[in-house]
């Protein structure tokens, strides 16, 4: 990332920040549902990015397989401890094999 780029994001960051301070409370009430949905939709694309991204180039290897077991531990609604013990266990073991 060069100069440039980090400039602009920050100012789209002051930005944004500025809109919320200047609105106040006027849009409070329609972007309420939205603002609920923002951290987890973020949070999922930071998971599938260091997943499946190593530098430039896109990797499937066992740390795909460890999300995937924890997906499915989540929608069986395992207790998060054991959700991410899951996923450290397939992922470890899986790269011991290969």
């Amino acid at each position: 990332m060069n100069w440039a780029g980090i400039i602009v994001l920050s100012g789209g960051c002051y930005l944004a920040k500025l809109a919320g301070v200047v609105a106040g409370d006027r849009f409070s009430a329609a972007l309420g549902p939205v603002t609920t949905l923002l951290p987890p939709a973020l949070f999922s694309g930071i998971v599938v990015l260091m997943t499946v991204v190593d530098g430039t180039e896109l990797v499937v290897d066992a740390r795909l397989v460890g999300v995937a077991v924890a997906v499915v531990a989540v929608l069986r609604r395992a207790p998060f401890v054991v959700v991410v013990g899951l996923a450290m266990i397939v992922t470890a073991g899986l790269r011991l094999l290969g």
